[in-house]
Formats: structure tokens, C-alpha cells, sequence
């Protein structure tokens, strides 16, 4: 269901600040129509965000037509780590428009070839392939595949079983949310087939048992053993918080995985590239992945996505036998390589490492100050969370969350909207370029419109 934000206009307190402006109503009243043509020609599954109608974002800020800016905590949805509009990525841009190159299938160009040994240098040795592709779900659907057919191909038909995490989101295709944690977008797929089975994510609120006993026991009563499982994925941080595996849990599924020649695929769709204040957030576990899915902020801008291997794994299929249309297209491919010169000359990771205090100690007093209203704040680098509950209970409370969204959002302060179970998650996510000072303002405008709508 989609959200449901008010879209009556709203008279609210002008903004004027280095980050914000709030100059007329909220949602401005010129922008109904527009919502309504979108609401005639669009499916309802692609409304549910605030009632804002980008015109630009440049930076940490995004603009409409009439004169409001906000402080951007969406990052789009975790793409713009390098912020939004880096000159740098632009040019890049603009530079291959002028070839002009914009498509090329599978046929190889330089720029190609240059992402491709750029990303398989942020990788352990021996992790030197890269398939590049489009969306995330593309790199979960391609690493299933991949786990696959080693397994099988090296153990025979047994050793098919994938291992996913409830809770987890890796996509909308098919294989993408057979692998999912969540049933309710499963209610589609009539009939399931095998080969798949969910553990419980050891989150240590909802799921309190945080050993990796737990992993083993669940497996067992499924009846699968590990001579079944060809892959364990798993997103390094489960995107609903974000939810991040225990340090000793991580260790030990590594161990397992390696000790029963289990392909470990990590979904760093949308914690890479220096979000947790790791490039990769699986970094900050004891553990070495076999296979490693990106998207979303390698870019910091256009669609692209991509498996990173082991090369025996990814050398497994013949030439043409796996690929895709649009695959390492051009203008995608030079703003990823923009974008990661941006990130390492300008060490947004390690500025990532160096705010994360700053966010975690707000999100925590907030929890401390709340603690019947926010069951557990959640955070590391410039990634957190707060999990919005129903007065002393675990249940999410979403009708709160989305006030508060919507509250910042009347404020000058963006975010998507709330997601996790229950729709009860405040998500944050920043563009890794945002100011000290800025990220102090949005956590101060978001303490203020919690005491407004928590009343106290």
C-alpha cells in the first residue's frame, strides 16, 4: 500500500538556513497537477514517496521549481554517496555524449575495460572478474545463478540449495525475492520451487538469538544439510534498519561456508562504496566473500550494477552465454569511473567513518530520550536507522514514522519514506559529502519533529 502523505498543502513556519528552504506551502500547490498526471499514468506502486517534485539536486540538497531546498537524507535511495551532480561525474557525462558513445551491447570500449580492473582492485586477489550490469537485482539474480551451477556442476544435482535471511530485500524479479525475506512480496509467485530456504537475521531485537547456532538448528529442521546448500547471500546490512550481522555470527557463517565449499555472496548493493565507513561493509566482518553484488552508489548517478568474483566462479559460462543488453553502456560506465576517482581522492569513506559518531550519538540520544516509541536505533558510517514502535511493544508503529517523515519533510529535511516490517523504519542515509554542520541541522530538525509528533 502506498503511503499515505498529505497532500493538502500545508502553511508551515518558513525556512531560511545554509541547508534549507521552505518558502510556501508544503506539497506546493503547483505541483498537484503534477502529482495527479503521475497518479493517471503511473501504477500506484510507484507513488508512496514524499510529495516533492524534484527539479534539481546539486550537492546535499535537492530543489523544486518554487523555491524550497531541502537537505537531502535519501541519497536517492543510497546512490548519490559522491553527492548530487559531482562536476566531476557531469563532465565525464558530457564528455561521452560529445563522442558521441552511448550504446555498445557486448562490444568492448576502453571505459569498459577501465571500471572493470578499477572495481576488481577494491577486491581480495583472486576476485579479479567483474560482470557488469544494470539494477541490483540483475546481481543477485546472476550470483544465484552463479552459486548455482558451481555447486552443482562440482557436487551434482544435490547441492542446489540457496540460503537467504528473513528480512532480507535483494530485489523485485523472481529469483530476487525467492531469496527475499519478505513474504508479503511473495504472494505472487503461485507456486514455490525448491532450493530456497530463509534463516532468521540475527538482528538482536526481533530475532534475539544472535548465535550462529540459530543458522545451524534452522537449517537442520528444514532438513537441509550443508552437502545441500550451493550459496548463503546475504546483504551486509539489511537494508529494513539497516540490521548488521554480530561480529562473531559473521566469523563463523564465513567459517562454514568456506569449510563446506559454500559460495558466500554479499548483497552490497546499497552499503558499497563507502557508505559504513568501509568501502565494502562486508569489510567489517571476519569474513572474505566468494562473490559480491553492487549497484547503487557505484555510480553516484546513472543505472549500473555489477557482480564482482572469484574467477573460477565467474569464468564458469562460455562467451555469449552470459550477458546483458545494456551491460557496461557507456555513459553509466564513465560516471562509475568519475565516481570512483571522487571517492578516493576526496576519501568519502573515511569521511563516512569520521561522521558516523556524529549520527550514531544522535540517533542514540533520541532512543534514550524515547524509549517506549523507539525500540532500537540503528547506525554505522552515515547509514542508520530508528525503528518506530507502538507505546512499549516491538510492533512497528507506521502511522508515527510517517509523520515524522512527513514533518521533515515540511522542514526542509528529505528522506524516502519509512520502510522495514510494518513500514515503522526512519531511514538516513546521507550523500557522503554532506557537512558536519549540515548533518548536525538535519539531526536537530529531526529531534524536533519527533517531540512534535511523540508530544513531548
Amino acid at each position: 500500500m502506498a503511503h499515505k502523505y498529505n497532500l493538502t498543502p500545508q502553511a508551515v513556519p518558513l525556512v531560511n538556513t545554509k541547508y534549507r528552504t521552505i518558502a510556501t506551502q508544503i506539497p506546493v500547490p503547483e505541483s498537484l497537477p503534477v502529482l495527479a498526471k503521475l497518479n493517471a499514468y503511473e501504477p500506484i506502486s510507484m507513488s508512496g514517496q514524499p510529495p516533492v517534485i524534484w527539479d534539481r539536486a546539486e550537492g546535499v540538497n535537492v530543489y523544486d521549481r518554487w523555491g524550497n531546498k531541502w537537505l537531502d537524507w535519501s541519497s536517492g535511495v543510497l546512490i548519490t554517496n559522491a553527492g548530487h551532480g559531482h562536476p566531476d561525474i557531469c563532465a565525464a557525462l558530457r564528455q561521452a555524449i560529445d563522442k558521441p558513445l552511448l550504446a555498445t551491447y557486448a562490444f568492448p570500449h576502453e571505459s569498459r575495460a577501465e571500471l572493470c580492473e578499477m572495481l576488481a582492485n577494491t577486491t581480495p586477489t583472486g576476485m579479479d572478474k567483474v560482470f557488469l550490469l544494470s539494477a541490483g537485482s540483475e546481481t543477485t539474480e546472476n550470483a544465484i545463478k552463479l552459486a548455482r551451477t558451481y555447486g552443482v556442476r562440482k557436487y551434482g544435482p544435490k547441492k542446489h540449495v540457496i540460503v537467504s535471511f528473513d528480512g532480507a530485500f535483494h530485489g523485485r524479479t523472481l529469483g530476487a525475492q525467492m531469496i527475499g525475506g519478505m513474504s508479503s512480496l511473495k504472494d505472487w509467485i503461485v507456486q514455490l520451487p525448491g532450493g530456497f530456504v530463509q534463516v532468521p537475521f540475527p538482528d538482536g531485537f526481533r530475532c534475539e538469538d544472535v548465535s550462529f547456532d540459530l543458522f545451524l538448528a534452522t537449517l537442520a529442521k528444514a532438513g537441509v544439510t550443508p552437502a545441500d546448500v550451493a550459496g548463503v547471500i546475504t546483504e551486509s546490512y539489511q537494508g529494513i534498519g539497516p540490521n548488521f550481522l554480530p561480529d562473531e555470527y559473521a566469523r563463523r557463517l564465513g567459517q562454514w561456508c568456506k569449510a563446506n565449499d559454500v559460495v558466500l555472496i554479499m548483497d552490497e548493493v546499497q552499503a558499497g562504496f563507502g557508505r559504513t565507513g568501509k568501502f565494502y561493509c562486508w569489510e567489517h566482518y571476519d569474513l572474505v566473500p566468494d562473490l559480491i553484488c553492487c549497484g547503487k552508489g557505484v555510480t553516484s548517478s546513472l543505472p549500473l550494477s555489477a557482480v564482482i568474483g572469484r574467477n573460477d566462479i565467474m569464468d564458469m559460462y562460455a562467451p555469449g552465454t552470459m550477458t546483458s543488453t545494456h551491460s557496461a553502456s557507456p555513459l553509466p560506465v564513465v560516471a562509475a569511473i568519475a565516481n570512483l576517482k571522487v571517492i578516493k581522492r576526496e576519501k568519502l569513506t573515511e569521511r563516512a567513518a569520521e561522521l558516523g559518531p556524529v549520527l550514531g550519538k544522535g540517533l542514540d540520544a533520541l532512543a534514550a530520550k524515547y524509549p517506549s516509541r523507539i525500540g532500537k536505533s540503528l547506525h554505522r558510517g552515515l547509514v542508520g536507522g530508528l525503528l518506530i514502535v507502538k507505546p512499549g511493544s516491538k510492533e512497528p508503529d507506521a502511522a508515527a514514522a510517517l509523520a515524522i517523515n512527513e514533518r521533515c519533510m515540511q522542514k526542509g529535511l528529505l528522506m524516502f519514506a519509512p520502510v522495514g516490517m510494518g513500514g515503522g523504519c526512519i531511514k538516513i542515509a546521507p550523500p557522503l559529502t554532506t557537512p558536519k554542520d549540515a548533518l548536525e541541522e538535519g539531526i536537530a530538525v529531526l529531534t524536533e519533529s519527533i517531540a512534535e509528533v511523540f508530544g513531548a
